[in-house]
């Protein structure tokens, strides 16, 4: 049997966007540079792909200050949780398809 790959989002082909929506799906929100740190992502690398996540309306972004600090805060949004739970039983049934063809 062939597995139709219609159902994988491409948004989560990349490694780093696949990571960010993890952290944002299990969070309430997440901040630019504790994204940063815990993805261990350099600053352009990390804002590019947050950039195509909201591009997609996958995250929302909060710009605000702190004192006189700006902080960009990320949160996924309901489009962007669906999203991301149906690529991930996607990779699951695929998972699943190799289990029981092995």
């Amino acid at each position: 049997m062939k597995i139709s790959l219609e159902k994988f989002d491409k948004a989560f082909e990349n490694r780093l966007r696949l990571q960010i929506m993890s952290v944002l799906v299990v969070n309430e929100n997440y901040d630019f540079n504790a994204l940063k740190d815990l993805l261990n992502a350099t600053d352009g690398n990390l804002a590019s792909h947050l950039k195509a996540l909201e591009k997609e309306d996958y995250i929302i972004v909060n710009k605000s200050f702190i004192g006189r600090k700006p902080n960009t805060q990320y949160a996924a949004s309901l489009k962007g949780k669906e999203a991301f739970k149906k690529h991930l039983e996607a990779l699951e049934s695929l998972i699943n398809h190799q289990k029981d063809n092995s």
